[in-house]
């Protein structure tokens, strides 16, 4: 039991748990009780001289260490004078609709896609995400603490209901009428929701891997053994599209009808010109198919991370009517009400996983044609990504700095197939080449990993890219320990 003038601050200086491009991720074993309510205690002390509020809306994944972790943020919740009111499991983007629908700050916790002996905790203002500047005041907190208390109260379906009714009423009753869409489940919080939106919208809905062990979804880097599931299951199941997202169902995949899944920034890159977006903000790691199309009329890049999108959008919204974001993982935000036919889909900055899909498989029903028909009419551009695992955040720093003031030694220890002509720093370190290829390196902010993102002109070139380079990054690495 801590002490009452314990603050905040030195309570989550001294955890291990620290802040990544989307929310506070650590191991399970130190996110105790106490630092739970710390977090917790700071979070919402931050937002009461901006906000009014009664009470705070909570969320889960399912991981086994989450319902325990929401247990002391309940209690830490109640021990202020607040009220928690517990949305049990779902999607992150379906806790923060009900927040910002009911005008209440929210706290979802889930690791997302990282393995399931970390954890990690989402907040939300009554307004959206929070900023990096938010982070920084929970970090600085010095609220005291109260003593720890475990209460988990009873689940509230009323979020679950309410995203799934944002987009059963925004297409027709019909709009997937006919087609088979493989849901692959695995332990996807929102696997239920998806579900019952597929069917309400007409669509026949295969279950595909549906476990209660927690499988750890990267969108960003897709595992060959789901490349071949997916493959293997459109075959098997003559099926029009499979369906998928990471834990938390913020980040989405998509297969086509021959089982290939479609990457983030492409899924995003459609949906927003599906839904006739004026202006998008999105990161530096996505494909430059998206000025390329010409479908839109500004495009801001920003560092990776949701926060980045957001303040992003929020500046173009100063001058552009739509506008949206999405990351290269396929998480797709609304920065402005956008309308569809006759129907206004109210603004959601935060990423999420359900819409660019809906948006597309609609497309594709509508126009009589198989989904992946809606990639002819792009520039040929292709990205694939990959990442070195247990491969510590100070040993990529060190790398990049050292390419950074030497970029000749950069296009030696890649093995580059074609000189430099730009690097971009905004955020890691992006290379295009004179052959327009692109090469970009960055330093995980969730996990010891450093990520490689590359971009060509075919699958066949891009695929050998990134082979090269992540072979050559061991190679660099090995020779920068010696």
């Amino acid at each position: 039991m801590p002490d009452i003038n314990t603050s905040a601050r030195s309570v989550i200086a001294n955890s291990q748990i620290a802040f990544g491009t989307s929310g506070a991720r650590g191991l399970v074993e130190d996110f105790t009780n106490e630092v739970c309510t710390a977090f917790t205690v700071a979070f919402i002390n931050s937002l009461q001289t901006g906000y009014s509020f009664d009470r705070v809306a909570i969320g889960i994944d399912r991981r086994p260490s989450s319902p325990r972790m929401a247990g002391a943020i309940a209690g830490a919740i109640e021990r202020i004078g607040l009220k928690p009111v517990y949305y049990g499991v779902l999607p992150t983007p379906a806790l923060a609709l009900k927040a910002i629908t009911d005008g209440v700050p929210a706290i979802m916790v889930t690791g997302s896609h990282i393995p399931f002996d970390r954890n990690g905790i989402k907040f939300y203002r009554p307004d959206g995400e929070i900023s990096k500047d938010d982070e920084q005041l929970i970090l600085a907190s010095e609220s005291p603490l109260p003593d720890v208390y475990v209460n988990l109260p009873r689940v509230s379906d009323t979020a679950a209901m309410e995203y799934a009714s944002r987009y059963t009423g925004l297409f027709p009753a019909d709009a997937l009428s006919g087609m088979r869409i493989g849901l692959y489940e695995h332990s996807a919080a929102g696997r239920d929701i998806s579900r019952q939106i597929f069917e309400q919208l007409g669509a026949s809905v295969v279950s595909l891997g549906r476990t209660d062990t927690f499988v750890p979804i990267d969108t960003e880097a897709v595992a060959e053994e789901d490349r071949t599931r997916g493959r293997q299951w459109a075959e098997k199941h003559q099926l029009d599209a499979i369906f998928s997202t990471d834990g938390d169902g913020d980040r989405p995949l998509l297969a086509d009808e021959t089982g290939d899944w479609l990457r983030g920034d492409i899924l995003g890159l459609l949906c927003a010109r599906e839904l006739g977006i004026e202006a998008l903000a999105v990161p530096v790691s996505c494909n430059t198919a998206i000025e390329l199309c010409g479908a839109f009329t500004a495009v801001a890049r920003t560092k990776i991370g949701s926060p980045y999108v957001i303040e992003a959008m929020a500046t173009l919204s100063q001058k552009y009517g739509s506008v949206a974001g999405f990351e290269a993982n396929g998480g797709f935000l609304t920065g402005s009400d956008i309308l569809s036919g006759t129907h206004c889909l109210n603004h959601l900055p935060t990423r999420d996983a359900i819409l660019p899909a809906l948006v597309l498989l609609a497309a594709a029903k509508r126009n009589g044609k198989p989904l992946s028909s809606l990639l002819t009419e792009l520039p040929p551009r292709y990205t694939a990504s990959d990442r070195l695992k247990d491969f510590a955040t100070e040993k990529s720093n060190a790398l990049i700095a050292n390419w950074k003031s030497n970029p000749d030694a950069l296009k030696r220890d890649l093995a580059m197939p074609a000189g430099i002509r730009t690097i971009d720093f905004t955020d890691g370190l992006r290379a295009t080449l004179d052959n327009d290829q692109v090469v970009h390196l960055r330093p995980s902010g969730n996990a010891p990993e450093l990520r490689c993102y590359c971009e060509a002109e075919s699958h066949l070139s891009v695929q050998a890219l990134l082979t090269e380079c992540l072979r050559a990054l061991a190679t660099a690495a090995a020779s920068n320990a010696d």
